[in-house]
């Protein structure tokens, strides 16, 4: 753990900004309030600030849904975990999102779409009833403002390294601007700076890879350096998964498989609000299938730009990072391989542009949570419990009032993360806590008629109960790893995983039990909630290379070619 105080004082300013790199940056800050400002006026109905007016095509959905992922999670969390476990963090990149995406599209988005329900609490509250909705929109807004945290500590991080600013500057500077432009012109604004940040993202973070391997001398060389500096396992991502002590992470293909693939992955990428709101923006059915497709074919190659330099961090930084070192004077911690990298390949110009992409990036984070926070409160709590009968523009108003408020409680948050090495193993508990049981709630709401309301509610808070319970053991009894996580060697990620499969089980048990002890509603009211009552809309007579179907056909293709490359 590292005192907030140490992380004030620790780093020194590895480089200083030419005048180019700041005009960059200002050009940037002043674009996306723009942005807001321009958007204001089209943001005047609950529809239009909550859910964009549903008019945005596949391609603006879709690089939104991946964009609003692509924040600090990414950029910087992943980094450090690629340094930290090797090439296995791939692991979250394809198996880990790629058939959740795809899943989410052909069986999942449908539903979502025609129901035209606000939010998942709000699809939960049409299928299993009020407290279902409640318990999921409570886990979700706290969740979600905790998440904001990450991206705001993220940035400062890579600010007070680089640049040597104070990080409660670099993190107060951030969220105002987000609460500004978020506030002014709602779900459009943000989705519309998504798609902004996604460009500049790619721009400015493919330069640490393209320059990494031309110094290590490309990919064979770089497995070389890696094997000789770490181990060969570190470029490896199926072959050391046998056994528990056969690669760095202490995890069992079981847990990639079943814990990361079937369960985590399928709950984030299909129940998390903060990505399906994007989709639900979409204009027509066809546009909402095939924005998550377009998200999975860019999400293959992304870890390009996340995975890759912590890999190369591996090969060329002189210093040897751990959990722990950052609490020596001048020392480093996982958190910090992406700015350090950064530093050492560019100079002025490069540099504004490279740090500009992180800002998009931690931006885009923050401006996702915090507007699927504002939806979730303002529907799902506010409305739901507080004052049912309020006017459409009194709903907008208290949404803006709720981003900015959001928006501060992130930032309280944010010191949180301070007390965190990884901020992936703080992320990752995160969903296993919240994630996983919903998505055991939400597909046997889908996919069984006879799950009823009791069944779904008890279901859900017994899954979210028992992920938290199994956490809080290890951390009182560290031994009892062993059997949280089947293994003594597991890593913290590992513990996630299997903490996550665990979550599910007890969810979907539960809900089986209570729903066959409880009534069932009737097959009338099931009518567009579940597979088999329902109609399901067709994208319509199209050539067959434009069906959303082909194109998943396609991206699952490429998928398997890249791991049976890297296995």
């Amino acid at each position: 753990m590292i005192p907030f105080a140490t992380w004030l004082v620790l780093a020194e300013r590895l480089v200083y900004l030419a005048p180019v790199d700041y005009a960059v940056i200002v050009f940037y800050f002043g674009l996306v309030l723009a942005i807001g400002f321009y958007l204001r006026g089209r943001a005047s109905t609950g529809e239009d600030f909550f859910m964009a007016g549903r008019e945005m095509t596949a391609w603006v959905a879709g690089l939104s849904f991946l964009s609003a992922n692509l924040g600090a999670l990414e950029l910087m969390g992943w980094a450090g975990s690629a340094y930290q476990y090797g090439i296995l963090a791939t692991h979250w990149y394809w198996i880990g999102a790629i058939p959740a995406m795809l899943f989410l599209a052909l069986v999942m988005m449908p539903f979502y779409y025609i129901s035209k329900t606000h939010s998942v609490p709000g699809y939960l509250k049409l299928r299993f009833g009020e407290p279902s909705r409640i318990v999921s929109a409570v886990s979700f807004a706290f969740m979600t403002v905790l998440m904001s945290g990450v991206n705001m500590f993220a940035m400062a991080k890579v600010m007070q390294i680089v640049l040597g600013w104070d990080i409660n500057f670099s993190i107060w500077v951030s969220s105002l601007t987000v609460a500004i432009y978020v506030a002014l012109g709602g779900l459009r604004s943000a989705i519309f700076n998504e798609v902004l940040q996604f460009f500049l993202i790619w721009a400015g973070a493919l330069l640490i890879p393209i320059l990494g391997l031309y110094e290590t001398g490309g990919w064979s060389n770089l497995k070389v350096l890696i094997a000789q500096r770490a181990s060969a396992e570190y470029v490896h991502m199926w072959s050391g998964l046998g056994s528990f002590s056969g690669n760095p992470m202490g995890i069992h293909w079981t847990g990639i498989v079943f814990g990361l693939g079937a369960v985590l992955s399928m709950g984030y990428w299909t129940t998390d609000f903060l990505v399906v709101q994007r989709i639900l923006t979409a204009k027509d059915i066809r546009s909402a299938e095939m924005a998550p497709i377009i998200g999975a074919g860019f999400k293959m190659f992304v870890p390009l730009i996340v995975i890759l330099p912590g890999l190369l961090g591996l090969a060329v930084l002189p210093m040897k990072l751990t959990a722990e070192s950052a609490v020596v004077a001048g020392g480093h911690s996982y958190n910090d391989v992406l700015p350090l990298m950064l530093a050492r390949y560019c100079g002025p110009g490069l540099l504004g542009l490279g740090i500009t992409a992180l800002i998009a990036g931690f931006m885009s984070g923050m401006a996702g949570n915090v507007s699927a926070f504002t939806t979730v409160w303002t529907y799902d709590i506010y409305r739901a419990l507080i004052n049912k009968d309020a006017t459409d523009e009194h709903y907008v108003s208290m949404g803006r009032w709720t981003t900015v408020i959001g928006v501060l409680v992130s930032v309280g948050t944010a010191y949180l993360v301070m007390q965190s090495a990884s901020i992936m193993d703080y992320v990752q508990a995160l969903f296993s806590f919240f994630i996983a049981p919903l998505f055991g709630t939400v597909v046997l709401g889908m996919l069984w008629k006879r799950a009823t309301g009791p069944g779904g509610f008890w279901g859900l808070l017994c899954g979210t109960v028992s992920s938290i319970s199994m956490w809080a053991w290890v951390k009182v009894d560290p031994s009892a790893l062993r059997y949280v996580a089947l293994s003594p060697d597991a890593k913290a990620l590992a513990q996630d995983m299997y903490q996550a499969l665990w979550s599910f089980l007890v969810c979907v048990t539960v809900t089986v039990v209570v729903s066959l002890m409880t009534t069932p509603k009737p097959d009338s009211e099931l009518v567009g909630l579940v597979y088999g009552m329902t109609e399901v809309p067709s994208v319509g007579n199209i050539p067959f290379y434009e069906k959303p179907i082909f194109w998943a056909g396609v991206v699952t293709v490429v998928l398997i070619v890249l791991n049976i490359i890297l296995w």
